[in-house]
């Protein structure tokens, strides 16, 4: 484990990410964007299919014929989805689209995330992450990195984003208000982190990228737990 310290001078603890478990390629996919997590099912987009696997035994259970080539996000009952341009909201039981707003980076966003009633937007070459209201697409709030953001994930009121840049892939948690790097747990180089998402609990769902895969990653237990 080794200490930095970043521009707000605000430690982070940097460790190696434990891989827990691959799943995948799944057939007819050759590259997973955005992946959420309903409690039951992971969900991979794969730019024209979304596939919901069980964690358990890694089997997809639902496909749905759906252009998604970027994150996704659970709210509880209904997915969303970015595609191109814009985020459509799904009925995952019909496949149909309830209403769609655009994209904040017009077709240049890479994470999505459901919590605390918003959508968390991750901008890839941007190194941003936008909270956006859901019914309208409205910009809320901007947080900045220093790295190019994939997935984005909340859990336990922490902020979670992916990144992937000069081969180098991790997963780190960032203070939502400055975006200061708390945490950061580095992926074996050459790893690709697309989509991100937790089980609300002690495991991150990956996108792997162009390897067609989904790892499951261990997140850290809270300090004092």
């Amino acid at each position: 484990m080794t200490q930095q310290t970043n521009a707000n001078t605000v430690p982070t603890t940097t460790n190696a990410a434990e891989i827990l478990h691959e799943y995948g390629p799944f057939s007819g996919a050759s590259q997973v964007h955005g992946v959420a997590c309903d409690g039951r099912h992971v969900w991979a987009a794969t730019g024209t299919q979304l596939i919901a696997f069980d964690p358990g035994n890694g089997e997809a259970a639902v496909t749905l014929e759906r252009a998604c080539d970027a994150g996704t996000a659970f709210d509880g009952t209904y997915l969303y989805q970015i595609a191109e341009e814009r985020i459509d909201k799904i009925d995952p039981a019909t496949n149909k689209v309830l209403a769609s707003i655009p994209a904040p980076g017009h077709g240049h966003d890479s994470g999505l995330a459901w919590a605390e009633g918003s959508l968390w937007v991750g901008q890839y070459r941007d190194r941003k992450i936008h909270q956006i209201d859901p019914d309208t697409g409205a910009i809320i709030r901007t947080i900045e990195s220093n790295r190019y953001v994939t997935g984005v994930t909340w859990v336990d009121g922490q902020l979670w984003h992916g990144t992937w840049e000069s081969d180098q892939g991790d997963i780190r948690r960032v203070d939502p208000e400055n975006g200061a790097v708390l945490e950061c747990l580095e992926m074996p180089r050459g790893t690709t982190v697309s989509g991100l998402d937790s089980d609300g609990a002690d495991v991150f769902y990956c996108g792997g990228g162009a390897s067609g895969k989904v790892r499951a990653v261990r997140r850290p237990k809270p300090a004092g737990s």
